[in-house]
């Protein structure tokens, strides 16, 4: 029993976490990507995306070291914590809680983009915050409920993931990928990072539920290593099919040629080979959504551990550190959670929310890293049922390639960058005052 409030149930199997790893995940398939293109065209997206998938590989089996090492609840703000001390693993608890809050809002207007154009009448952002309420219900309920569902849409998405791909590549050409296929040089491969990482942005959800696995030292190895398998495999289809049919602009923009972005890439691609009324057209919108909802579904489960964890090691306000005792769930942080989304979804600003999304994303993949390194010196005799093959290449590429796009973003995107700081910097020197005032009280 958690003296917070509570203990987490211990209900995962390895299946599930193959779920929660793909369906945290899988809506960077359906959108978001595609934005990438705009910035690179496909040679500079192809460039971004080889060098992200070299980064979540090696990151993957890394992290999966540190989670089966210490399986807790709080993943990166945990493993800094033991490397570090408190200061650091503020810093990796709350850029992890950043990545997790800020994902989900973006993936929201997508689901709003599916559905009307399925049914124009319908508010996109109504549709958002209709989504946001029901899935965090869900996620209050139950652990179990929440990955089972999760599990079950997963394979939904996946399944119209290879149905779209079968009805696509036979219209591909290699001419529409070499069309205007590197517009911005370089610069436009660097500003393509973002949209390359949100092909994988997630993954590393599936130790924040450590705590809640049956067998954490086992399971979650072969839940993460089968979920980065699928989803590199994924990538690579979807990207391909998806340019090769019209051109990567049929796939960026509303009109096919410039103005209005888009949310939903693949709907585009397929409308050029069937048109917008066939049945396959509204097929791919239908079953779409469940790939939209996985990945919107697991995201909120793996903040509201995130927040949860953060709360109980008094980092944040300590109610969001308590497990509601009927549903053994974090449903305080859920709740918190739910009010920030809802709050950047009316900003209205995709692009720029994927961004922030991704600013904390790579922020944690570096602290995790040198955590990683630092408890190989530190603490050897630690026990690590799982030890990252080709120990230490595999941190420190994920390490340098993560470093480099942070770099990166923060050159192609200063004003952003500079967001992403204060909501670094702030945070911290309030957690200090408190933490100093508790300490002299």
């Amino acid at each position: 029993m958690d003296k917070a409030g509570g203990h987490l149930d211990k209900a995962l199997t390895p299946f599930m976490l193959w779920g929660l790893g793909v369906g945290y995940v899988i809506s960077g398939m359906y959108f978001g990507w595609n934005l990438g293109l705009e910035q690179g065209g496909t040679l500079g997206m192809a460039i971004a995306t080889c060098f992200i998938t070299i980064m979540y590989v090696t990151f993957t089996f890394s992290y999966a070291e540190l989670a089966c090492a210490i399986p807790k609840a709080g993943g990166g703000f945990d493993y800094a914590f033991t490397a570090f001390g408190p200061n650091i693993g503020f810093i990796a608890g709350w850029a992890q809680t950043i990545e997790f809050i800020f994902a989900p809002p973006a993936i929201a207007f997508a689901i709003g983009a599916y559905l009307n154009a399925f049914f124009p009448g319908i508010s996109v952002l109504g549709c958002a915050v209709v989504v946001y309420v029901l899935f965090t219900a869900l996620n209050i309920y139950g652990v179990k409920a929440a990955a089972t569902f999760e599990t079950f849409i997963t394979i939904f998405a996946v399944a119209e993931l290879l149905l779209f791909a079968a009805l696509t590549l036979p219209h591909f050409e290699i001419a529409n990928l070499q069309h205007n296929h590197f517009p911005a040089g370089w610069g436009g491969a660097m500003a393509a990072i973002p949209f390359a990482i949100w092909f994988f942005l997630g993954i590393e959800g599936v130790a924040n539920v450590a705590e809640e696995t049956k067998n954490p030292q086992r399971h979650i190895l072969i839940g993460f290593g089968s979920a980065i398998a699928t989803l590199v495999a994924l990538c690579a289809l979807v990207f391909t099919a998806s340019a090769g049919v019209a051109g990567w602009e049929a796939i960026v923009y509303k009109n096919g040629t410039g103005g209005e972005t888009s949310d939903s890439p693949l709907p585009l691609a397929l409308a050029h080979i069937t048109g917008s009324n066939h049945l396959m057209y509204r097929l791919l919108i239908t079953i779409g959504l469940f790939g939209l909802v996985a990945s919107f579904h697991g995201l909120l489960l793996a903040a509201g551990r995130s927040t949860y964890e953060m709360g109980k090691a008094r980092n944040l306000p300590a109610v969001l550190g308590i497990v509601s005792p009927r549903f053994h769930t974090p449903a305080n942080a859920l709740l918190a959670n739910m009010a920030v989304g809802i709050l950047a979804l009316l900003t209205g600003k995709t692009g720029q929310i994927i961004i922030i999304s991704v600013f904390g994303a790579l922020t944690l993949y570096v602290v995790s890293m040198l955590a990683l390194l630092q408890l190989r010196r530190q603490k050897p005799q630690m026990p690590r049922p799982f030890k990252v093959p080709f120990y230490p290449w595999f941190p420190l590429t994920a390490f340098f390639i993560a470093a480099f796009s942070l770099l990166a973003m923060c050159w192609c995107n200063p004003l952003l960058a500079l967001i992403y700081a204060s909501t670094m910097v702030v945070p911290f020197l309030i957690y200090r005052i408190a933490k100093n005032a508790r300490q002299t009280a």
